[in-house]
């Protein structure tokens, strides 16, 4: 019975009497939970990085100009010394850059480099193949239904 109950997820053991808000939140946690867990995994094996690294390489991918630290911390939500870490071993590798910022001479911005945006296309393609794959049995009507309504929760949490 012990290991049964392991099983479940958080959102499969509430019951009636919890509040569907809790329930929304737990399913899409556990959503989450899952497909991120398979991402860390495919990314280590096929490419060795973890997916904080693969997630500042995007960051900076969209800003062909770079981001300064601070920044990237601020769009990735984890503190300044973990983008320090993160930084600093895709510098060893030669995939970022930290250049001198153009509006202050003090501070620094990371760029990716030339190694760093083929590394990082090739990896975002197959991540796309992969989260193509996760949800395939999710029909298109579902997708944007759930495009929608989740759009509508976040305008909400502003």
């Amino acid at each position: 019975m012990e290991d049964e109950e392991e099983q479940l997820d958080l959102a499969s053991r509430l019951t009636q009497d919890h509040h569907q808000s809790l329930k929304l939140w737990l399913r899409m946690l556990s959503c989450t939970v899952k497909i991120e867990n398979e991402i860390r995994s495919r990314l280590r094996s096929s490419f060795g990085i973890t997916l904080p690294r693969f997630d500042l390489m995007a960051q900076l991918e969209r800003h062909p100009d770079g981001l300064r630290m601070g920044e990237l911390s601020k769009r990735m939500m984890v503190t300044g010394g973990n983008i320090t870490g993160i930084t600093d071993q895709l510098e060893q590798e030669k995939l970022v850059v930290r250049v001198p910022d153009p509006k202050d001479g003090r501070a620094y911005s990371v760029k990716l480099t030339a190694a760093g945006r083929k590394a990082f296309a090739t990896m975002a393609a197959e991540h796309e193949s992969w989260i193509e794959e996760l949800l395939q049995d999710v029909s298109s009507t579902d997708k944007a239904q759930l495009i929608d309504m989740l759009s509508a929760i976040k305008q909400q949490l502003k």
